[in-house]
Parts: C-alpha cells; sequence; structure tokens
C-alpha cells in the first residue's frame, strides 16, 4: 500500500502545493483543515480516493490525533497572519505546532515538516515572530529530526502580497506602504513545496533551513517591478512608521470594540512591527542550494497570475503591439 502523509492547513496557499507534490510522489494524502467542504478541490490532484480532505482543529488533541492515524509523515502548513476568534497566534503557531510534533512522536511517526518564517525569534516584540519561534522550539523537544522551513514572504497565484497591491492600484493612482526601505527576499510557493517533500521523503538532512529567492529587493523595488509587469505608472508613497502606528490602532481597536465583527484585514500593529525588519536569509543559514533545489526568479512568474491587474487584462500585450502598428 502506498504511503500517507497528513498535511495540516493542506488546502491553503502553501499547503495546496505540498499536497499535489506528494500526490505525484505516488503518496496518499490527507489534507487536514477546519474546513473540508471548502477544500473539496484538493482531491483533483491525484486519482480517485488518492487525496482526501478531513476535519480538523489543530487546537484539539483528539483531532489531531485522528487526522495522523496511519500516517508515515506529516506537515505542518497551518499558521495566521492575523489573529481572529480563537486562532491566535499562541493557539495556533506555538501551542498547534508543539501538539502536531507530540502526538506525531506519540503515533510513532519518524518523519515532519514544518513550515515557520524567516524572522522567527523568540525575543521579538512581534507576537508573530515570538510565536513561530516557540513553533519550531515545540516542534524540536519531541520530533528532534524534524525538518523546519522559514521562507521569506512567499508569492505566486494564490498570495496575499503581489495580489494585494495590484488590486490596490485600480483604485488609486498612489500606492501607500509602510517599510518601504525594508528588505525582502521572495520565495516562490511551489519552490517552498518541493522543499518540504523532499522533507517528507528523507532527502533533507534534520535541521533549519532559510529559504529565499534569488533576488534580494526593498518593498519599494518590490513594487516598482509589480506595477512593470501591470502596465501601470503608480506613484509609490513610503509612509513613516508613526503614521502606521495610528493606523493600525486605530483598526485594531475598531476590531476590538466590535467583538472582531471588523476585523483588521488592512494593518495591524504587530503586521508594522514585522515591516521595520528586513526580511532575507541570514548568512550562514542553511538553504535551497543545501537542498539541490535553484528557485524561480520573479520575472519568471509574475506575469503568469498579475496579468489580470493590467488595464486590459489578457488583452493589453495585443492592444499595445497593435497600437505600435498604427504608428
Amino acid at each position: 500500500m502506498s504511503k500517507l502523509v497528513t498535511i495540516f492547513g493542506g488546502s491553503g496557499f502553501v499547503g495546496r502545493y505540498v499536497a499535489r507534490r506528494m500526490a505525484n510522489e505516488g503518496w496518499r494524502v490527507r489534507v487536514a483543515v477546519r474546513r473540508p467542504n471548502e477544500a473539496i478541490f484538493v482531491k483533483t490532484y491525484g486519482v480517485v480516493g488518492q487525496v482526501e480532505p478531513i476535519l480538523c482543529n489543530i487546537r484539539d488533541d483528539a483531532s489531531v490525533a485522528n487526522a495522523m492515524r496511519g500516517a508515515d509523515a506529516v506537515v505542518n502548513c497551518v499558521g495566521v497572519l492575523n489573529e481572529l476568534g480563537n486562532n491566535g497566534f499562541e493557539a495556533v503557531q506555538a501551542e498547534g505546532a508543539e501538539r502536531i510534533a507530540r502526538l506525531a512522536a506519540q503515533q510513532g511517526i519518524k518523519r515532519m515538516v514544518h513550515i515557520s518564517a524567516i524572522g522567527a525569534d523568540p525575543e521579538s516584540d512581534s507576537e508573530y515572530a515570538r510565536t513561530k519561534a516557540q513553533g519550531e522550539a515545540g516542534v524540536l523537544a519531541h520530533m528532534p529530526e524534524a525538518v523546519i522551513l522559514r521562507p521569506s514572504v512567499i508569492f505566486g497565484t494564490e498570495d496575499q502580497f503581489f495580489n494585494r497591491f495590484a488590486a490596490m492600484t485600480r483604485m488609486s493612482p498612489f500606492l501607500p506602504i509602510f517599510g518601504a526601505d525594508t528588505r525582502f527576499q521572495p520565495v516562490y510557493v511551489d519552490d517552498v513545496a518541493q522543499a518540504a517533500v523532499k522533507g517528507v521523503l528523507g532527502q533533507a538532512e534534520p535541521g533549519i533551513y532559510e529559504l529565499g529567492g534569488p533576488e534580494v529587493k526593498t518593498f519599494r523595488e518590490l513594487m516598482q517591478q509589480m506595477l512593470g509587469v501591470i502596465h501601470r505608472r503608480r506613484i509609490i508613497i513610503g509612509l513613516p512608521f508613526w503614521v502606521g502606528r495610528i493606523m493600525a490602532g486605530v483598526l485594531d481597536i475598531v476590531k476590538f470594540v466590535s467583538f472582531q465583527l471588523f476585523p483588521n484585514n488592512i494593518l495591524t500593529r504587530d503586521q508594522l512591527k514585522n515591516l521595520r525588519r528586513d526580511n532575507v536569509v541570514s548568512e550562514g543559514a542553511k538553504g535551497f542550494a543545501d537542498l539541490g533545489i535553484e528557485p524561480a526568479t520573479l520575472e519568471s512568474v509574475l506575469p503568469e497570475y498579475l496579468w489580470k491587474f493590467r488595464p486590459s487584462g489578457q488583452y493589453d500585450e495585443i492592444k499595445n503591439s497593435a497600437r505600435n502598428l498604427r504608428v
């Protein structure tokens, strides 16, 4: 019988790519998610019955244990960028990660891959970064042979980075950003998935890998490149952090007093703290080279999914060519 992998958060941005690759490797894939009815699409990644979404709440021991029962390996892709309801940073990124590793060890599962993030730091003033580090510590306490992946900002068709800012260009001649000079090393989502699969297959040595793409650019430079891809001219405005603190504070207060009826999906105080720090691979850290993976460039991927934000969408190139012919 084919081996089985349980992927927690397997229908999310990174998880779906891991699920597809594991199915291509011939493994049975169990996708553990909060809303399996919304994850039916993962079934198409394999033959009938090969990929199955199941209900799982990573805040509950019994639910997690059931999701990984009979598995040969587990992958944890669960994380939150913004707290909502009971799914806070501590519950999901620290306690949830530790719970998965603890129960995997109890069931005798030998391999675990955990998706963390560059910037994970137990001393950070950012709750996101601090709980990412706590999650790593919890995983290693129970699964010392685990493979931990720390990607920089991830881009790809379903990303919440380039898609979000490209959408903003439709509404205004200005593109305001905080942390314009903060450096990033964007990494393609399928390259992260490929690294995770190597961990599951035992093709990666245990330890922590920091994953960054081949280019290091400031936030402003990334927005300039994005504007070039979508054929739009916008004025990029680098706003000072004190303005961000006021804005994020107001939005967080509205979220609190409305009992989260109006969630803050724009800018939180915690996100602002992370924007102050460069998000690049540390000197001497293990990375893609150690995994034998050549990461994709922004130039080779962005046009594949940002074309829809061009003034004429998929017809923009044709219209430009026709205009040149008339001249």
